[in-house]
């Protein structure tokens, strides 16, 4: 059996060489993949840079694909169910690193400012995988955050408001799928006219998809008067960066929030669990047994103030936005070729849950640490 997989993909080998009947794997750039690459191919394992299609998939012998992501709208799911190939995704696998990324971001934004993020409210767009778990933790933290998901909240779901009013928040952090269709389409849902209606004392962070914040109306509106900051992940178009925008963004990153050590390797094991499935096999490898062990932090202190000094220990967003800087230099092409070397050669970077936190004196500030995501050593 011949196993096609997105060079990308971390832990390939660990989880699937052992398999009864597996005779090649091979890894190949997802962006440039080709029909004639999966002649022989009996199974497809992909990251969202590439479309999975009929254009891909015609008339080759492939039986299942994965994708080794939250979302799915790069794959054709009503063909691969016409042509009864099998489909699995991952999704929650990098969630909770997308939502260590966006702590560290809010963290660091509010540092800036010199106010606590305890002073700030925070508004999500999407409660679902990501938004949810990022409503819940900072609930948990004591941060004032408001949440909207129009179709959670037709399904009856509470305590969601209105975009409207989300939009009204200092820090709003957008993690919807992309949709082009139907009553809540998210495609340009900020808008020129919801973007002009954001103010300069507020932040907006998109690590969801790139083309949910028109790009076009974001860089006219960021070189007007009390302009917002602006924090994307995710770019209409990427690769490719539009060009000018840039450098009006405050944070910058080639769609990495959720490239976590652990994100990547949960991904890859739901794809295994899947496949074993597929073949009717008991999975044999756990995921446990392929990450590192947790790393050590000591901590002095106790309150909001260690733990935001944590929070930039365990994951500063800075270093990502220098090398995005440094990567888009020269014409288009080259830029397009920086964006997904730096995705390809990311350096590990650990969940706070696999960061074991020492030194913590008080249950208050034991609390605050573990709402947080980490873990608390017991001493």
């Amino acid at each position: 059996m011949h196993i096609v997989a997105d060079e990308n993909i971390p832990f390939l080998e660990a989880f699937f060489a052992g398999l009864p009947g597996i005779t090649r794997l091979e890894r190949l750039p997802g962006r440039q993949l080709q029909r004639s690459q999966l002649t022989g191919c009996d199974a497809l394992l992909v990251r969202s840079v590439t479309p999975v299609n009929q254009a891909l998939l015609a008339e080759t012998p492939i039986r299942f694909v994965g994708t080794a992501t939250i979302g799915t709208d790069h794959v054709d799911h009503d063909w691969l169910h016409q042509q009864g190939i099998a489909f699995a995704s991952a999704p929650g696998c990098n969630a909770e690193g997308v939502v260590d990324y966006v702590l560290s971001t809010l963290v660091r934004h509010c540092q800036q400012q010199q106010v606590s993020l305890w002073q700030r409210s925070v508004g999500i767009v999407g409660a679902g995988n990501v938004g949810g778990r990022l409503w819940r933790r900072l609930q948990a933290l004591g941060v004032r955050v408001h949440a909207c998901d129009p179709p959670r909240q037709m399904a009856g779901e509470r305590g969601l408001e209105s975009l409207e009013a989300i939009l009204q928040q200092d820090l709003i952090c957008l993690h919807t799928p992309l949709t082009t269709s139907g009553p809540h389409a998210t495609l340009h849902l900020l808008d020129g006219p919801r973007l002009a209606a954001l103010k300069g004392h507020q932040l907006l962070l998109n690590a969801g998809r790139g083309p949910v914040v028109d790009n076009g109306a974001l860089v006219s509106r960021l070189q007007q008067p009390d302009a917002p900051r602006v924090c994307l992940d995710v770019w209409e178009g990427e690769p490719q960066v539009m060009l000018g925008l840039l450098p009006l963004v405050w944070q910058g990153s080639p769609h990495i929030a959720g490239y976590s050590l652990e994100g990547k390797a949960r991904g890859t094991a739901m794809l295994y669990q899947a496949f074993c499935r597929h073949l009717g096999l008991t999975p044999q490898v756990k995921l446990a047994e392929v990450l590192p062990p947790p790393l050590q932090m000591s901590v002095t202190g106790g309150g909001e103030a260690p733990l935001t000094q944590a929070i930039l220990a365990a994951y500063d967003p800075r270093g990502d936005q220098e090398r995005f800087m440094a990567s888009q230099q020269g014409s288009q092409e080259l830029r397009a070729q920086g964006f997904d070397q730096l995705r390809k050669t990311y350096p590990v970077r650990r969940e706070y849950a696999s960061h074991r936190v020492a030194g913590i004196k008080d249950l208050a500030t034991a609390r605050l640490f573990t709402a947080a995501g980490f873990t608390v050593a017991e001493d």
